[in-house]
């Protein structure tokens, strides 16, 4: 740790650092891709859509010995729809079914109660209409909506409009990745679903914020000076928080780690998976989205400007002079010492410069008196 700490030190300071900026193309081209397989796979297989959304019933049992797979044989044939099962920490088991009415859903409670050997009062079923699945889905849009206008505003009015629009870019990147992830595992989407959704964005905003802030720092009065272009400040700012960034994910992952792995698949938490999944990619996608895509495109849209364009001129321009001398001065440097004749070298100087000190005659200061003073 005290290693992790002294290179994050370094990249502070600038004395280390990776070149993100001048390969900005690399990390667009992953995200295009990976957001394309996203869409690809919401457009192919869909969302599975949780009883919240479609409608249904939930059947809960009491304390069993019949397995998942069983209960879900058993709930398949009764109720002609596909059932989904969750084994809970007490031993009972939650069976959904979508598109299941009033009577429907007694014909198979009585059914379940038969076939599983229980009592059909102990079997406790809910039912959920379509209509508040419906209203559900309509309120998260709208406050996704919401989310979206008052974090552009406020990023517009805090730092200025480019940023604002690459914090927009890289929450659509983070949110589509998220549900793309969803319809290729086909997790469930509950109502704790659109809460991870939700969640996410702050915590990838978060990142972005924290790496614009570096930004607007460093870049104070950068057309002042011709030591740096806008882009390579951009990267600093990157590294300078890169530590910070890597940190704050890792430490919120692991507990969300913890969600996904071990209770949704170690205890059988099922219910855990509808949260956890959309927490844990979402935040490896904000820290991701921060690094490579908000941040660079930040830089493109900046060095657009005509006073930015000039000031890297003046840069490459100073660069160049500064080569040029230096190439001039090694030059000259190594540039072999005229030959000299003979006459030209005097007896005493025959060994080369600097090979010794030179013989130079005793000057007689004060002759004849012991005290070498003058009077």
């Amino acid at each position: 740790m005290s290693k992790l700490g002294h290179f994050g030190a370094k990249l502070y300071r600038g004395e280390v650092g990776y070149d993100f900026i001048a390969k900005r193309k690399i990390w667009y081209g992953i995200s295009i891709l990976i957001t394309i397989t996203a869409i690809v796979g919401l457009a192919v297989r869909g969302l599975n859509q949780g009883i919240e959304f479609q409608g249904g019933a939930v059947f809960t049992t009491p304390k069993t010995s019949v397995s998942v797979h069983q209960a879900e044989k058993y709930a398949t044939d009764a109720s002609g729809h596909d059932a989904v099962v969750q084994k809970l920490g007490t031993g009972a088991l939650r069976i959904q079914v979508a598109g299941l009415d009033t009577s429907q859903s007694d014909k198979v409670k009585d059914a379940l109660s038969k076939d599983m050997g229980v009592k059909a009062d102990d079997i406790n079923a809910d039912l959920v209409g379509p209509s508040w699945g419906q209203t559900i889905a309509n309120k998260a849009w709208q406050g996704l909506a919401i989310f979206m206008i008052l974090v552009v505003i406020y990023l517009a009015i805090a730092f200025e409009w480019r940023m604002a629009v690459a914090a927009l870019v890289a929450l659509i990147h983070d949110i589509t990745i998220t549900v793309g992830i969803y319809a290729l595992v086909g997790f469930e989407v509950t109502p704790g679903t659109v809460i991870g959704l939700l969640t996410i964005l702050g915590y990838s905003l978060y990142d972005t914020v924290v790496v614009f802030d570096s930004l607007k720092e460093q870049s104070k009065g950068i057309e002042k000076q011709t030591r740096w272009t806008y882009s390579e400040i951009a990267n600093k700012s990157i590294n300078s928080t890169l530590v910070r960034s890597i940190n704050t994910t890792v430490v919120a992952l692991l507990p969300v780690a913890g969600l996904l792995f071990i209770g949704g698949g170690f205890l059988g938490a099922g219910m855990l998976n509808d949260i956890s999944l959309s927490l844990f990619v979402g935040l490896a996608a904000g820290a991701y989205s921060s690094i490579f895509i908000a941040t660079p495109l930040v830089a493109d849209l900046k060095e657009r400007e005509p006073k930015m364009r000039a000031l890297k001129k003046r840069v490459l321009a100073k660069r160049a002079a500064a080569a040029a001398q230096a190439e001039t001065a090694a030059v000259l440097g190594h540039q072999p010492d005229a030959p000299q004749t003979g006459d030209d070298v005097p007896e005493d100087s025959a060994a080369p410069a600097g090979a010794g000190p030179r013989n130079q005659p005793a000057r007689n200061r004060g002759r004849g008196r012991p005290s070498g003073k003058r009077r």
